[in-house]
């Protein structure tokens, strides 16, 4: 087992690196890996635009750093800027810490100065920080300059969409993973004429997989038709 602090949120089981495919972020990947297991980088940037796997890879992290018995802390400022910005507090008594959505630090002045003291206090007590925004550090429009810098102390590195290929990999293997088959026609279908981004594709997967287990029929292009445009 292992202890998520701060607010006690919970982590989704389904983001693992083993169902994230890499594509072209293969490096970033590894890096991670090697933080989760007290190796490699001490803080690390990664960012890209929406629906690209971010959180998925933070909490990944989370997930192999806490299968080492390491003490771990996800924080998705989405949900914790409604909470004071004391939360940030003691959390460098923890192992593995990962803040995600950090462009919402903009506007965001006592948040700012907590993430800059926190930075600080992580790298004094030579713990591993882990930063996910949808925009580059020196792209944020932040009040407090100093927390720039500090957020460029490690590698700033930008995550890669992936192309059609790759996303009907990853279509393929979170059907796999419910337990169904999705045949490449089919997939080819949902991402010529469904949502573009993994994120709506996969709901509308496990949208099918319900229709599907319901009406008891296998997924073709005719059915998918049916339960997406109906």
């Amino acid at each position: 087992m292992f202890t998520q602090l701060a607010l006690d949120l919970q982590l989704r089981e389904s983001y693992t690196f083993d169902n994230f495919i890499s594509g072209d972020n293969a490096l970033v990947v590894s890096m991670l890996k090697q933080m989760a297991t007290k190796g490699g980088e001490q803080q690390l940037f990664i960012w890209g635009e929406q629906f690209l796997g971010k959180s998925h890879l933070l909490q990944a992290t989370c997930q192999l750093a806490g299968s080492q018995q390491r003490s771990i802390s996800y924080l998705p400022l989405s949900l914790m800027l409604q909470y004071s910005a004391d939360v940030l507090e003691d959390l460098e008594k923890i192992d593995l810490v990962c803040v995600d959505d950090v462009q919402l630090l903009e506007g965001q002045s006592a948040w700012q100065e907590k993430v800059f003291d926190l930075i600080n206090r992580m790298r004094e007590h030579q713990k591993a920080l882990i930063f996910a925004s949808h925009l580059p550090p020196n792209d944020l429009q932040l009040t407090l300059e100093d927390v720039r810098s500090r957020l460029n102390w490690g590698p700033v590195i930008q995550l890669k969409a992936l192309d059609d290929e790759q996303k009907q990999q990853a279509l393929q293997m979170r059907a796999q993973m419910r337990g169904f088959e999705l045949p490449d026609a089919v997939a080819v279908f949902m991402l010529k004429n469904y949502a573009r981004d993994l994120t709506g594709l996969f709901e509308k997967l496990e949208q099918l997989d319900k229709a599907s287990l319901m009406q008891q029929k296998r997924l073709t292009i005719p059915f998918v038709k049916q339960v997406c445009e109906n």
